[in-house]
């Protein structure tokens, strides 16, 4: 049983119409406001004056968080042809050394004499670097000079440079120094992936844009490894394997695009790279990045350890180094971008459009008033609900301020327990985006939300 509720039953359920066209997110702050205000991410050590680009997930970010990489997990892992690893994230100084990042993992740092102001001297205009003047307040710059990104720490009970380790820049080394590891112990033949979903850590000189550029972050990366010659063909697959999981999570195409990396922008591991970018409030930016590293790095590892790393291919009677084709994503971007091309704002209300299956909560219970005959039956559903799907329920102020709050955490499912439910076992049940209400039979409420998912989720 279901039908549109009557005029009487929409007046009282208090949804105002929609004031005018939905608008987008147009100033990061907004976005900062809300995550905070519904528990999405925090300042990171608030209460002692925070410290700067480090943020503190909330109980409804940690679940977003945990959606998306479940998401990415699953895109990978559901593979024949993908293993999964969690790698150490201190490693072997030599990792380090071997990869290139000891010697060249850093950027050009200036500093202003004047406001004390950082900046990355390669962000800067030629013409600024060339007078030396501070993009900010026209004081003097210092001399560019180098800065290593890694941070240092030391292993065992003495602070000595025999002791040195780094925490880890990027979970790819640990993938690579593990290659003939998983190969052999799982017998997966060429092509083949790893993938890891892992912290690295970046001592970044100009972090910032809320959660986009962090010191400590969450890599989502997986490397394939495919037979010399191959390696263009699964890079464009990769390519568009990459663009379709966003556009699988409702990102907006026009959102989205690929930037090509020119001979100046080539990072010296890359045969080819192309970045996925997002339109963000302040500008296009790297979501995701997709490169051929040919056989640099198993290479290097091989120099630096001594070591074997080629595959044997029995088909074909030969050894070779594999070549890699790398997807590496941030989950905090992604989990940034899900938030900020969901953002809305109508003039009445703010809510977040996220897919269903991103969603924190995937249904929100509401009895109609405080009274023990509703509180029992809302009860009811919300225990059964649970069962299946990630609930809450809300009993606090009116019913038109419960969805508005539901609304901005993204929950696409709002139940409403009234009179009628206590005499035909009916419920209302409404729709975040649309705001349209149905009625709908209790005893299949459960299956109803059911069928929506399993549509979602293709």
């Amino acid at each position: 049983m279901t039908e549109k509720l009557d005029e009487k039953e929409q007046q009282k359920a208090q949804d105002k119409p929609v004031a005018g066209p939905p608008q987008d997110l147009k100033d990061m702050a907004e976005l900062v406001s809300l995550c905070k205000r519904r528990g999405f991410v925090f300042p990171s050590s608030e209460i002692y004056g925070g410290i700067n680009a480090c943020w503190d997930y909330g109980p409804l970010g940690i679940e977003l968080k945990r959606n998306v990489k479940e998401r990415w997990w699953r895109a990978m892992t559901d593979r024949d042809d993908v293993e999964g690893l969690d790698a150490a994230i201190l490693m072997h100084p030599r990792v380090w050394e071997a990869s290139g990042h000891v010697e060249g993992f850093v950027d050009p740092l200036v500093d202003c004499k004047k406001c004390r102001n950082r900046f990355r001297a390669d962000k800067l205009d030629p013409a600024v670097i060339a007078a030396k003047k501070c993009p900010e307040c026209a004081g003097e710059l210092t001399e560019p000079r180098l800065f290593n990104l890694m941070f240092k720490t030391h292993m065992g009970p003495v602070e000595e440079s025999a002791a040195v380790v780094y925490l880890r820049p990027e979970t790819a080394q640990g993938i690579y120094v593990n290659f003939l590891n998983v190969q052999q112990s799982m017998r997966q033949r060429l092509p083949f992936g790893i993938a890891q979903i892992g912290k690295a850590f970046r001592n970044e000189i100009t972090p910032g844009n809320f959660i986009f550029r962090t010191r400590e972050f969450e890599q989502m990366e997986m490397q394939y490894f495919v037979k010399p010659g191959s390696d263009m063909d699964w890079f464009e697959k990769w390519k568009q394997t990459r663009m379709q999981w966003h556009l699988d999570n409702g990102i907006r195409k026009e959102k989205l695009r690929f930037h090509e990396h020119g001979p100046g922008e080539l990072a010296h591991y890359a045969k080819a790279a192309f970045d996925i970018e997002y339109e963000f409030p302040f500008g296009w930016q790297e979501l995701e990045g997709i490169h051929n590293r040919s056989d640099f790095d198993l290479g290097r590892h091989e120099k630096f350890s001594g070591k074997k790393l080629e595959y044997f291919d029995e088909a074909a009677k030969e050894r070779y180094l594999p070549y890699i084709v790398e997807t590496s994503a941030g989950c905090d971007r992604s989990l940034l971008v899900a938030l900020a091309d969901a953002y809305r704002f109508d003039g009445e209300r703010t809510w977040l459009s996220l897919h269903p299956v991103l969603a924190p909560y995937k249904v929100a219970v509401y009895p109609l008033m405080k009274k023990p005959d509703l509180l029992e039956y809302a009860d009811k559903v919300f225990g059964e609900l649970k069962k299946r799907f990630r609930a809450t329920t809300d009993e606090t102020g009116s019913i038109g301020k419960r969805y508005r709050r539901q609304d901005e955490i993204g929950t696409p499912f709002g139940v409403t327990i009234d009179y009628d439910t206590l005499t035909n076992h009916t419920v209302t049940i409404r729709h975040r985006d649309s705001m349209v209400q149905e009625r709908i039979s209790a005893e299949n409420l459960t299956r109803y939300i059911e069928e929506k998912f399993e549509k979602w989720n293709g």
